[in-house]
Order: structure tokens, then C-alpha cells, then sequence
């Protein structure tokens, strides 16, 4: 097997036998009860569930934004459970990027400004920034829109400024919470098939929580979770090439053709 074989498919993220346990009054909520998996890196993972499934607890446990009561979550080789706050935040910052449902955006900055404010934190040079994020800014299809504030653009727009920020730290990891909750599903289909290209083309790993069949269905990896347990994983690596391989000059097309008029 090949060197570059053997790094697309080793586990970029371990999760073992993990517990989330909430106490309400007198009560103990398991939000998350004994769940393991593995997703590999370079991978496109939805994670599925309805409301209160413990979806969005899961992905908090995987960003370090909640501590689990029991369990392991090893992502990039370290262990999440035992970092305090401070390494989690550095953490987060070196390898990490986010895609949130609300875009998330700074109504006072432009398009390139939202796209380049992660790399402040980082410090790189306002030169620097500005370059990498009109790369970003580009890659996304917005350059007639890179001096455009966030009430000059749409909601398709607005999240494309969003997956070019998660993108422009150069993370190894993409979080995406539910991201096109908030767009029409036209817009949501052109947004997923853009995330979709980002992850084979940038060699990311996205991990994507939603509650939509549909969306989910973009995803090489689906884990359906119900009352805090996994109830189902499928590999989805087959449906997605095969839908990849008759869409993908027409995909390619229409993202550019259409993103003026319908995002």
C-alpha cells in the first residue's frame, strides 16, 4: 500500500465508549451513552439525528467545547478529554476550522475582512491575511462580492464567506453545524456540493451535523444517532462517487453560473 493510500485512510478522529451524563434536579440525563466510532482522514461525515438524539452534544465533545463524563476522544493523535481550557483553545486555532447554521459574520467587515479575521488570532500580518482570504474569497466563487458586507449579501452568499473563513486557517478539521439551516434547498444543494468539493479537492475532513436525509446523503460516512447511541453507520463512499462522476462537470458549472442569481 502506498504512502499517500495509508494517509487518506488512517483515523484522523477515535471516539471510545463516550458518555455525556447531564444531572437535572434530581434526575441524570444521558445525552450521550457509551458511542465509538472512527472517521478517517479526508473524510466527509454526517452525523444524523432528531432533535434531542444528542447530535449537537456529540459534536461539541469533538471540538472541545464540552467535556465528556466518561470516554475518549483522540482527534489528530491527542486526546481531547484530558486538555484544559487554554490547550483546547490552541488546539482549536491550529487545527480547526467551523461552519456555523447563523454565518456568524461581522456586519461591519467586508467579505474578505469576515474571511480574514480567524488569522488575527493566529498572528499573521494584515498583508498576509488579506491575500489568503481573497484566495479563499476566490475558491468560493465571490470575487464581484469581496467588498460586500453581510447585509449586501444573501444567504447562500453568507455562507460561502463562512466555508472560505473555516477554510482560510488551513485547518485539518471542518465542524459544520447544521449549515445550511437557514437557506432555501436549492441554495442548500449548492452549498453542499461545494463543501463536498472542498473535501476531496482540499483534502479536508468534514464532520457535518444535521438532522436532513438529504443532506446527509452528500456525506462519504453517515452515523445516525437516536437517544444518545448509534444506532446505524453506513458507508456512503459509493453513492457519493457514483453521483460525483455523472454530476460533476454539470456541478462545476452551475456553481458559477448560478451562485449570482440563487445563493
Amino acid at each position: 500500500m502506498s504512502e499517500t493510500v495509508k494517509k487518506k485512510t488512517e483515523p484522523v478522529i477515535t471516539v471510545k465508549n463516550l458518555y455525556k451524563v447531564y444531572r437535572i434536579g434530581e434526575n441524570r440525563v444521558r445525552a450521550l451513552n457509551g458511542v465509538s466510532f472512527s472517521i478517517n482522514r479526508g473524510e466527509f461525515c454526517a452525523i444524523v439525528g432528531t432533535s434531542g438524539s444528542g447530535k449537537s452534544t456529540l459534536l461539541n465533545m469533538l471540538a472541545g467545547l464540552e467535556k465528556p463524563t466518561k470516554g475518549e476522544i483522540i482527534i489528530a493523535g491527542e486526546h481531547m478529554e484530558t486538555k484544559n481550557e487554554n490547550q483546547l483553545v490552541r488546539f482549536r486555532r491550529e487545527h480547526i476550522g467551523f461552519i456555523f447554521q447563523s454565518f456568524n459574520l461581522m456586519g461591519t467587515m467586508d467579505a474578505v475582512e469576515n474571511v480574514a479575521l480567524p488569522l488575527t488570532f493566529q498572528g499573521v500580518s494584515k498583508k498576509e491575511r488579506t491575500r489568503r482570504a481573497k484566495k479563499m474569497v476566490h475558491m468560493v466563487g465571490l470575487d464581484k462580492y469581496w467588498d460586500h458586507r453581510p447585509n449586501q449579501m444573501s444567504g447562500g452568499q453568507q455562507q460561502r464567506v463562512g466555508v472560505a473563513r473555516a477554510l482560510v486557517v488551513n485547518p485539518e478539521i471542518i465542524f459544520a453545524d447544521e449549515p445550511t439551516g437557514n437557506l432555501d434547498s436549492n441554495t442548500s444543494r449548492e452549498i453542499m456540493n461545494l463543501m463536498q468539493n472542498v473535501v476531496r479537492e482540499q483534502k479536508r475532513t468534514l464532520i457535518m451535523v444535521t438532522h436532513d436525509n438529504t443532506l446527509a446523503s452528500f456525506a462519504d460516512k453517515i452515523i445516525r444517532i437516536v437517544d444518545g447511541k448509534i444506532v446505524d453507520m453506513v458507508d456512503n463512499t459509493q453513492n457519493t462517487d457514483t453521483s460525483g462522476s455523472e454530476t460533476k462537470e454539470a456541478d462545476e458549472t452551475s456553481l458559477v453560473e448560478k451562485q449570482e442569481n440563487r445563493c
